[in-house]
């Protein structure tokens, strides 16, 4: 999976909403839709989606399937993430030696 596909999915509200509501435990479609004002074919395909971004897993149970938030699914785009901050860190901290350098560079005036 990549943290595009993740940004995908997690960029519709309904998704989102979906995915917090099975953080609190895994639940069949029934249930979600009717937390939600969307139809349950509806819901069907943004589970869908949020499966084959790897933020959902799907268990049997007997008749019916229960859906369960992935956690780990979000690692791609954690680690984009992680990188991206250690480059505005980084460039930051560049950004502040230079400037100091500046600062030091300039002849100090001294007012009497």
């Amino acid at each position: 999976m990549t943290y595009g596909q993740i940004l995908t999915a997690l960029a519709d509200p309904t998704r989102r909403a979906l995915l917090e509501d099975l953080r609190a435990g895994p639940m069949p479609v029934a249930r979600l839709a009717a937390r939600h004002p969307v139809s349950r074919p509806a819901v069907s395909q943004h589970l869908k989606v949020l499966q084959e971004a790897g933020l959902v897993a799907v268990e049997p149970r007997g008749a019916a399937r229960l859906y369960r938030a992935r956690p780990r699914g979000l690692a791609p785009l954690r680690a984009y993430l992680d990188e991206v901050w250690g480059d505005v860190l980084q460039a930051f901290a560049e950004e502040v030696s230079r400037q100091m350098e500046d600062a030091n560079a300039r002849p100090r005036h001294q007012d009497d």
